[in-house]
């Protein structure tokens, strides 16, 4: 099998599951580097987005008396949640963070994934950072030291996989053999 884009398929999605690694090592190289990198980057990000806006929640909550205390439990849970969705639906399939170091999340069919599906991945993945702490954000990372798609806990959950971003074609018939 060699990657070719198809006469009516897009170039952005795979005719079967995601390429194998032995195949194309190309989409994977170097990629749990890149997510660690990406992770610290969005990480720091979100960051100072929850400063932002706790400043205003906590101006409100002291405006308010503490009635409205329960938006600044939410934002904290609220941001990164819609960093990461919002990004990840969107058109480049990528966090602020993934953009800089070069990978990007497909599903498993090599579409971009639609927003639940990316909703999916962002509550799993901080979810469970959040439950594990984030010492032991590290073991969800860590998984994908272990599969050769370098798939982490996250990923195989919610049905995606990150590849590098300047790598994305078609899986399809190898058009060399009909020569």
């Amino acid at each position: 099998m060699a990657f070719h884009p198809g006469p009516h398929e897009s170039p952005e999605v795979w005719q079967s599951a995601a390429p194998d690694p032995l195949d194309h090592p190309e989409y994977y190289e170097g990629v749990v580097l890149r997510r660690i990198a990406a992770h610290l980057l969005d990480f720091f990000l979100i960051i100072l987005l929850v400063l932002i806006f706790n400043i205003f929640f906590f101006a409100l909550h002291v405006i308010s008396l503490g009635l409205l205390s329960l938006p600044l439990l939410l934002v904290s849970v609220v941001i990164p949640l819609a960093y990461d969705s919002l990004q990840v639906a969107g058109r480049r399939s990528a966090t602020l963070g993934m953009r800089a170091f070069g990978i990007e999340v497909r599903s498993w069919t090599g579409a971009r994934p639609p927003f639940a599906q990316a909703l999916l991945r962002a509550a799993l993945f901080w979810g469970m950072s959040y439950l594990t702490a984030a010492l032991l954000m590290w073991l969800l990372l860590g998984f994908a030291l272990f599969n050769r798609r370098r798939r982490c806990l996250h990923d195989y959950l919610s049905g995606t996989v990150v590849i590098r971003a300047a790598k994305v074609m078609v899986l399809g018939p190898d058009r060399d053999r009909r020569r």
